[in-house]
Parts: structure tokens; C-alpha cells; sequence
């Protein structure tokens, strides 16, 4: 039986921002862009979330809910060198350590437990470790299961822990709200809702071939999820699927001269960052965002690997041209590069969140890593 930890940092940036500087403890902490620009809400602090702002919401919005809020831009450099403090007292436990981003992590505690240690004291220990050793606190959720842990360690933020026992899991799960469940996102989960869906334990009473005709090849693997019979191991190295990175701009862009500078700027930290993780892609994809938010992507496929910056970027170029209109404006512009082939691992990253392999965008600054969506 194994015994699956998932580890989350509270409020991370706003927490370490509120640890080096004291006159900020008990304020609201905002983190993130110009509230004057696009800038987006990267982690609010708890004070601020009583306000109703959170992460990913427009700065500009979160500074008119929250007036008295603390804006500071992010400090990632410090954010790196706190998150690896942490991810070091996690390798003390287990080495098998699967960091999602620079604040969450998969645990593999089943060697612990088998030595005679229980869940519990292990998680507990944990939490100990880490708030004497760094001063922030970390929530935490056991079980046997990373989907379960995932959603346990979520439940009593901050400073939570929820251990689910074995054999408690469907028990656990089948209340909460469908959308807790990892892999259901919100299109997911307005298209559940209107088949009567609400909870995960009415997901899990479907059988087998309706989650293959909704979700497909990742049918399967959610009903695991559902039933709370998740099996997937926690990888201590992962795959790179894309590397990419974007930038949201301060005011739209319409030149061809404008737009085609920042496209070579982005091909350039995609190049630089292939190079670094010794990867070459097939794939070359560009994002677009229009001044109407409308949002999408155009990509193509290349005879041979690449890595190579004036590839990426007159490729890049050739997509983005086409789309370039006299009465087109655009908000975003994002160049990316996958179809690695599946021998070539990347090295363990521990950056933004989900796809992510650096860092995360906070609106008007570049984010590198994988497509974040729409």
C-alpha cells in the first residue's frame, strides 16, 4: 500500500515577502503586475483573499476590491532560493519528490510508513520542519492516492492537514464538488453539470465506456481518480511536453515591425532554454491574443528536430504573418515548441504551476514555459 503525500506552500510569494519584510504580517499582500498595465494577480496573501481577489485576477480589478492592499512586484530570484530550502527538507523524508512548482510537491512516504512511522506523524513532522527551518507554513494532505492527497491538502487552507485513511477514500470524495477533482476543468465541469453532475461521487458511479466516450484516452484515469483508486506513481523526473514562453503587452501591438521584434525576442528565450535542456522539438506553435480577448493558436510541424533560434523564429514568423490584419490588434503573443521525441527527458524543473516550466506570468513581463491556455 502506498502513502501519498501532497505538500503546498501557503500563499507562497506573498508569504516570503511577508517574512523578510515584518511590517507586512497581517496586511493584505498583493503580488503580481501594474494595476495601471495588464498585470495579473500572481498570489494574493490570506488578508487579501477575504477582499475576493485571487490569483490570475487583474491586478487593476484586485486593487478596487482590496484599496488597502500591498502591491509588490515579484521577486523571483528569492522565490527560487526559498522553494529549494524547501523541496531539501522534502528530499530528507523521501527521495522521491515530485515538485509540480516552485511551492507543491508529490511526497512518497511509503518507505517511512513501512518503517513504522504513521501517516500522520510523518505529515506532521513535515509541517514542523519546514515552518522552524524557512517561517512558512505548509498544508498538507495524506492518502493513498496523489488525487486524494492533492485534494485533502486543499480542504483546510492554510496550515492544513487532512489525512484520508486507507480504505476512506470514496467515502472522502463522493460530497465534493466535481470540479475538486484534478483533470476537470471548468469547461468539464459545466459539461458534468448539465448532465446532473455535481459531486465526484456521481462521476464515479458512471461506468468505464461513458468516461471513454466523454474524456477519451483520459477516461480511464479520471474514473481511477473518481474511485479514488489513482495509481500513478509521483515521477521524479518529468517530461517535457513544450517549452514556450509569452508575453502579455502593456498596450496592443498592430506594427508588423513591433510585432515581429517581440516574436524574435520570445523565440530567443525558447531557443535558449531548449539549448539548456539539451531538447529539439518538431513542433512550432504560436499563441495569440486580440485586443477583444478572443484567443488562439496556429502551429506547424517541420521535416526534422529543432532547437535552432532562427528556426524557431522564422517559422514563428510565418505563422504570425498570416494573421497580421490592418484592423487586428493583439494583447498576447506567445511562441512555443514541442514534439520532443519521448526518449529525450528533460532534467526535474520545480516552476510554475501544472505545465509550467519557469515562471509564472504576472501580466505585463514573459512567462516561460508551456501554454497556459486561454
Amino acid at each position: 500500500m502506498r502513502h501519498i503525500l501532497h505538500a503546498d506552500l501557503d500563499a507562497f510569494y506573498a508569504a516570503v515577502e511577508q517574512l523578510d519584510d515584518p511590517t507586512l504580517r497581517g496586511k493584505p499582500v498583493l503580488v503580481g503586475g501594474s494595476p495601471q498595465g495588464r498585470g495579473v494577480v500572481a498570489t494574493a496573501s490570506y488578508e487579501a483573499r477575504r477582499y475576493g481577489v485571487h490569483s490570475a485576477m487583474p491586478m487593476s480589478r484586485a486593487a478596487r476590491l482590496c484599496p488597502e492592499g500591498i502591491i509588490l512586484r515579484p521577486r523571483f530570484d528569492r522565490y527560487h532560493e526559498v522553494s529549494s530550502q524547501v523541496m531539501a527538507i522534502f528530499h530528507d523524508l523521501t527521495p522521491l519528490v515530485e515538485p509540480l512548482s516552485l511551492d507543491e510537491a508529490y511526497l512518497d512516504a511509503t518507505a517511512a510508513v513501512a518503517g513504522g512511522a504513521d501517516p500522520l506523524a510523518v505529515a506532521l513532522d513535515l509541517k514542523r520542519r519546514v515552518k522552524a527551518e524557512t517561517g512558512l507554513t505548509l498544508s498538507v494532505g495524506a492518502a493513498t492516492c496523489k488525487a486524494v492527497a492533492k485534494i485533502a491538502s486543499d480542504l483546510n487552507k492554510p496550515d492544513g492537514l487532512v489525512v484520508v485513511p486507507p480504505g476512506e477514500e470514496q467515502p472522502f470524495l463522493a460530497p465534493l464538488a466535481v470540479r475538486k477533482l484534478p483533470g476537470i476543468g471548468p469547461k468539464s465541469a459545466d459539461r458534468l453539470h448539465r448532465e446532473g453532475i455535481e459531486t465526484i461521487g456521481q462521476l464515479a458511479e458512471q461506468p468505464l465506456d461513458w468516461f471513454v466516450r466523454r474524456f477519451g484516452k483520459r477516461g480511464a484515469g479520471l474514473r481511477a481518480k473518481a474511485l479514488g483508486e489513482d495509481r500513478e506513481p509521483v515521477y521524479t523526473e518529468r517530461v517535457a511536453k513544450s517549452v514556450s514562453a509569452e508575453n502579455t503587452f502593456a498596450s496592443d501591438l498592430r506594427e508588423p515591425e513591433s510585432l515581429y521584434a517581440e516574436l524574435a525576442r520570445l523565440a530567443g528565450k525558447v531557443a535558449r532554454h531548449l539549448e539548456r535542456e539539451e531538447l529539439r522539438g518538431r513542433t512550432v506553435t504560436v499563441k495569440l491574443r486580440l485586443a477583444d480577448f478572443t484567443t488562439f493558436t496556429r502551429q506547424t510541424t517541420l521535416p526534422a528536430l529543432t532547437r535552432s533560434e532562427s528556426t524557431i523564429r522564422d517559422t514563428a514568423w510565418r505563422l504570425l504573418s498570416l494573421e497580421v490584419m490592418p484592423d487586428r490588434a493583439f494583447r498576447l503573443l506567445g511562441v512555443g515548441v514541442s514534439g520532443f521525441p519521448p526518449s529525450l527527458p528533460a532534467r526535474t524543473r520545480t516552476g510554475g504551476e501544472e505545465e509550467q516550466l519557469e515562471l509564472p506570468l504576472v501580466g505585463d513581463g514573459t512567462a516561460v514555459g508551456a501554454f497556459s491556455g486561454n
